[in-house]
């Protein structure tokens, strides 16, 4: 009976822990990070609340293009916990995106963020790819006003189809949702992963994997 119990109670933690694998509710009001160089924890200090101001929860600037003049043609600028301390335990963020002309936001991936996206001008050819071993790809042009939602650790893509620049404002189910873009990674990381390697799981000849390793890759 003393088994049966501690596995059931084993199970409840596992499947309450996974139902809240995410941005973890905040116990206050708010909570103002304040970076503490001697020591790390999962997310931010907090500021004495008292100590708080009405520029800790503000941001200035986003209505400022970014310098899509890189060889992807896109930029983003990011407005989380980084830019505004007052996110702190929110559990929310957002980004502008601007496109160039046939500019694109390479496949990547959100490691603790769902995605919404809206488009502000121009028009975008959006998708994302499901994981193994259907990997199915899911994609839908969107038009100024379109609304279009990238589920979390998904690899998904933005694409302007069109011959002037494309903006768009994109929400963030954390406040500090990450960014893994799939070409940097894989050839660009720090040391390089070995083209033997990458050579055998792309089928590729070593010369291809250099070839790519070689590159300067674009952190948007």
């Amino acid at each position: 009976m003393g088994a049966q119990i501690l596995i059931v109670t084993a199970f409840l933690a596992l499947t309450s822990s996974l139902a809240f694998a995410s941005d973890p509710s905040p116990l206050q009001d708010f909570c103002v990070a304040v970076d503490d160089p001697k020591l790390f924890v999962n997310g931010k200090f907090c500021k004495d609340p008292k100590l708080a101001t009405a520029e800790d929860f503000s941001f200035k600037g986003l209505d400022i293009a970014g310098n899509t003049s890189n060889k992807v043609g896109s930029n983003v600028t990011q407005v989380n916990v980084a830019q505004i301390a007052g996110l702190n335990t929110l559990g929310v963020s957002l980004a502008r995106i601007d496109y160039a002309p046939y500019g694109l936001n390479p496949p990547h991936t959100h490691p603790r963020a769902t995605e919404i996206l809206t488009v502000l001008e121009g028009t975008l050819y959006v998708g994302f790819v499901t994981s193994n071993p259907e990997n199915r790809l899911f994609t839908k042009v969107l038009n100024k006003g379109d609304v279009f939602v990238f589920p979390e650790g998904l690899i998904h893509f933005q694409f302007n189809t069109g011959h002037t620049n494309a903006v768009a404002i994109a929400g963030f189910g954390s406040q500090n949702p990450g960014v893994i873009t799939i070409a940097n990674a894989v050839f660009g990381s720090k040391p390089p992963i070995s083209d033997d390697v990458l050579a055998k799981a792309f089928q590729v000849d070593k010369k291809v994997v250099d070839y790519l390793q070689a590159q300067f890759w674009v952190n948007n």
